[in-house]
């Protein structure tokens, strides 16, 4: 019997994981952090996504309520094989180089485009990332040329009181003005906690809470959003 199990299934599994999947989501959140940077106060960030086969082409986006507030939009094209992935990322921020916000302005001294490769393994217990700006509109380092602002993160992921939680640490090993560091800094320590709210048999509302600290800003946030996904 086990078997001829096998042989219905392995078919079935194999078709699955041909499916091309698409991913249609939107995050909202009383406060954009990233990586321990303040970037704004309540966003909408929408996220759409194709992925076959372990290569993924990712657009996010993230508009702030007001109107100081970040606006950004991104593309990201990420491969993955086990527990290995790379990937680059156009970033664009309403703010940078061109005082018109062009989209397609890419020349490297006029554009508000940043250029991120980022590389990870998932050890399991324990994931490490690392990502390097390496064109575009990049901070400068102490010597006043091009940073190739790097960040690296460690992320332990584990269960605790019916919540989903993340450990994170986060540091930039070397001066950027766009992390704001002279040298190597502790940008990132947070914790998360995710849990799914069930509105109906077949729909849940994941909701998240977020405490993080930048020891390098001596800055700390509470973060609080939701998760609306067909």
């Amino acid at each position: 019997m086990a078997m001829a199990v096998l042989a219905c299934t392995a078919p079935a599994i194999a078709q699955e994981e041909e499916k091309v999947e698409t991913t249609v989501a939107a995050d909202v959140v009383n406060q954009y952090i990233w990586r321990g940077l303040d970037l704004g106060n309540v966003s909408l960030q929408p996220t759409l996504g194709v992925a076959y086969k372990g290569l993924s082409l990712t657009a996010w986006g993230s508009v702030g309520l007001e109107s100081s507030d970040t606006k950004e939009f991104d593309l990201t094209l990420a491969y993955s094989i086990g527990s290995f992935h790379v990937g680059i990322t156009d970033y664009w921020f309403n703010t940078g180089l061109d005082p018109e916000n062009r989209y397609f302005r890419y020349d490297a001294h006029s554009t508000n485009h940043i250029f991120e490769a980022n590389v990870g393994y998932d050890f399991g217990p324990l994931a490490l990332q690392a990502y390097m700006n390496f064109a575009g509109n990049d901070g400068i380092n102490a010597n006043g040329k091009r940073a190739y602002s790097t960040y690296m993160e460690l992320s332990a992921p584990f269960r605790f009181a019916t919540c989903d939680w993340t450990a994170v640490f986060g540091f930039v090993p070397m001066s950027t003005t766009s992390y704001g560091t002279s040298g190597f800094a502790v940008t990132n320590l947070s914790v998360k906690a995710t849990k799914e709210i069930r509105v109906t048999d077949n729909f849940a509302i994941p909701v998240f809470g977020q405490l993080v600290a930048n020891p390098c800003s001596q800055k700390a946030y509470l973060v609080f959003g939701f998760t609306l996904q067909p």
